[in-house]
């Protein structure tokens, strides 16, 4: 390590080759789960000095209204696939949408679907919040999740994917259980923290569909495909996780869903893949494995 240079030290190096295979329930290879992301965009949000909201002026229309296809029209469309094919939901919940659009939460808490927190707007950032104001966050995500759906949510995914220093040790501090916002391995692990316990979840943004649709410019029979492999692999290998983190303004689309189906009966068929949700895999790991 170079002068100067120093190791975050947020969980320790294990090869991959040399670590034994997590054990599934049932004798299954791969422990499969699905995020839908419900989230809220403002149309004209407050500024964070740190980022932009939009990439045009506010307001932005076009991209307000693009991502709020997904809450009118595109969830149904996807919500329904996933139950035709036994697939629940893992939802990355803009906490915000329990009062600006309750029935979109209350649709997928009917359906079984988990729920944690990724922020209370996808157009605030924590970038810049002092400790106060990050306490004030997640304990907002605990209370108004609870409220409206009577979980307690026991993971985190930053809101646009912003940290602050302190992130980690806070969720674990209120007793959340994993995170998603480490994107180093096909197994969950240990996180290291001030106080409690917390572990990676497996999250993906190489199968991410805002990934496939907006940064690689995959055709949805493309994306379709990728997750097909990425899925294969995973199974062959065994003891690991693969999540397939979705936006209903992208997945949702007419001419998106149906190669997206053909995934879900694709898993559903091979038989090797626990289906599962989020909370179920670390409530498993934390049983199983020894901190």
């Amino acid at each position: 390590m170079r002068e100067g240079e120093k190791d975050p030290g947020l969980y320790d190096f294990r090869p991959y080759r040399e670590r034994p295979k997590l054990n599934w329930p049932d004798g299954k290879q791969v422990a499969v789960w699905v995020s839908p992301n419900i989230e809220f965009y403002e149309l004209d949000p407050p500024a964070n000095p740190h980022r932009k909201s939009w990439t045009k002026p506010h307001p932005d229309v076009v991209g307000y209204s693009h991502r709020d296809y997904g809450n009118r029209v595109g969830h149904w469309r996807m919500a329904e696939v996933m139950t035709k094919h036994g697939f629940l939901g893992s939802v990355s919940l803009s906490v915000a949408m329990c009062q600006h659009l309750p029935q979109v939460v209350e649709d997928a808490n009917t359906r079984g679907w988990e729920f944690f927190s990724h922020g209370i707007y996808n157009t605030r950032y924590s970038y810049g919040m002092d400790e106060a104001q990050e306490r004030a966050l997640i304990e907002d995500s605990i209370r108004t999740v609870r409220d409206a759906t009577g979980q307690t949510i026991k993971g985190w995914l930053a809101p646009a994917l912003t940290h602050t220093p302190r992130t980690l040790d806070l969720i674990a501090e209120y007793g959340l259980s994993y995170t998603c916002d480490l994107y180093h391995d096909d197994q969950p692990g240990e996180v290291h923290v001030k106080q409690g316990r917390l572990i990676s979840m497996p999250y993906s943004l190489e199968v991410n569909d805002h990934y496939g649709f907006f940064v690689y410019n995959m055709s949805p029979r493309e994306y379709a495909d990728t997750l097909i492999r990425q899925y294969q692999r995973l199974a062959d290998e065994g003891g690991t996780v693969m999540c397939i983190p979705l936006h209903a303004y992208l997945i949702g689309q007419p001419h998106r869903i149906g190669p997206f189906e053909e995934v879900l009966k694709h898993i559903a068929a091979d038989g090797r893949a626990w289906i599962t949700r989020s909370g179920d895999i670390a409530d498993h790991y934390m049983r199983e494995v020894t901190a």
